[in-house]
């Protein structure tokens, strides 16, 4: 079968390193792809806006699946025009995606079906924030733009003074949608369900690690590495949040007309009261998906398609390494601000042979060699039979790597390393 994969970051780099492994692929393409996709696919000049283009590149090449891989396509609506033209997809339709795509639609979702998150109050102006602020929160608070914004819409504000800044910059067109939660206290953690509306296929656990600086510390990013399993969520914990918080909320998108097809991925807070839905993405996770793709022990191509052809329920049981997975993120100088372009980066081979897989991101080939080109710039993957251990594998490939225009955080797995985990 021949497979589109959308999209050009870690994540889908990550599964394209796995799809590669299923026996039943023939031709892998990837639009717009990266230069380390290009080792494992044809890369193809596709414009996912384009909806009418993309249907029209996969009757030509006769593809059998299409693996959207990160949230705007999905937003967009993309997965709705595939599915019109009675072709696979794996990833939810455009009403599915508001999952992800607007936080007070989910925040709205889990009020009527009782799950379990913090409690919020949606605004759409500064003079609503200023209520909520003084009549139903106490400090610190978490203000969240209400749409789409590359893991970094977040703000925890401490003081009056930070929820005033971060309620300036989001309102400061006039107009805009937000949500303002109470603060949670406890543990993060990312639970990974597939589902094709009606059957839930667990996918595996993580943790990642949000903020730029070390020590968890600094402005939240798109993740700056993240290790699998995240042992913090127990068998007991996990099942607690698939049955309380996951499964009613398939149940629900069902019976509202909006099933969900593709794979949950959602972010919790183990709080002493149980998990709490802290949010949903509507896809796999970067970098989380570099750890994932490292433990899974299945065919990929064939779990999607059966998602995508809602015969979920067919399949047996994910099947994961027992070994830990650990990826460091090397970013490129600035991140999570305005990141310098065009670093050189050398030393992937080395890399390689000191144990690592390294998974490309933000880089692009020029004048013969690879350079950064964004943010997120490489993310360095090993594994071992603990945290500790990956984490050693991990960084001594990082090591080998030249990318002087570059950092990462030296830390990744740190709570577990704590537990002695």
């Amino acid at each position: 079968m021949n497979v589109l994969l959308l999209g050009s970051g870690g994540r889908e780099h990550a599964l394209a390193w796995k799809l590669v492994q299923s026996r039943g692929l023939d031709t892998l393409y990837a639009a717009p792809g990266n230069p380390g996709i290009a080792r494992l696919a044809t890369l193809v000049p596709l414009d996912a806006t384009d909806h009418a283009a993309v249907v029209a590149f996969v009757r030509a090449q006769d593809v059998g699946l299409v693996v959207i891989g990160p949230e705007a396509p999905l937003v967009d609506g993309l997965a709705d025009s595939l599915v019109a033209a009675d072709i696979p997809v794996f990833g939810p339709s455009k009403a599915a995606a508001q999952l992800e795509g607007s936080k007070g639609f989910t925040k709205d979702l889990c009020f009527r079906a009782n799950i379990p998150t913090a409690g919020y109050v949606r605004v759409r102006n500064r003079a609503e924030a200023d209520v909520a602020l003084a009549r139903t929160f106490s400090l610190p608070v978490v203000i969240k733009a209400d749409g789409l914004a590359a893991g970094k819409g977040v703000v925890i504000a401490f003081t009056r003074a930070e929820a005033d800044a971060a309620l300036d910059a989001l309102f400061a067109d006039g107009e805009a949608e937000a949500v303002i939660e109470e603060f949670l206290e406890g543990e993060e953690a990312s639970l990974f369900v597939l589902t094709d509306g009606v059957a839930l296929m667990p996918f595996g656990s993580a943790q990642d690690h949000k903020r730029v600086g070390e020590g968890d510390t600094g402005p939240n990013t798109g993740g700056m590495g993240a290790y699998s399993p995240a042992l913090v969520l127990t068998p007991e914990l996990e099942k607690r949040a698939i049955d309380e918080i996951v499964a009613p909320t398939v149940a629900t998108m069902a019976a509202e007309g909006m099933p969900f097809s593709g794979v949950l991925y959602a972010g919790l807070m183990l709080t002493p009261q149980g998990p709490k839905l802290i949010e949903y993405n509507a896809r796999f996770g970067d970098p989380e998906t570099q750890v994932l793709m490292m433990r899974f022990q299945g065919d990929l191509l064939a779990t999607m398609l059966a998602t995508a052809e809602g015969r979920l329920g067919d399949m047996p049981a994910a099947r994961f390494s027992d070994e830990t997975a650990l990826t460091v993120v090397m970013a490129a100088d600035g991140y999570p601000g305005t990141p310098k372009a065009g670093g050189s980066i050398v030393g992937l081979d080395s890399a390689q042979a000191a144990g690592g897989t390294v998974f490309h991101a933000g880089t692009r080939i020029a004048d013969g060699g690879l350079v950064a080109s964004g943010g997120r710039v490489l993310a360095v993957t090993a594994t071992g039979d603990d945290v500790a251990t990956a984490q050693a594998n991990a960084y001594r490939a990082v090591e080998a790597i030249d990318f002087a225009e570059g950092f990462y955080r030296r830390d990744i797995g740190w709570r577990e390393i704590a537990r002695g985990a």
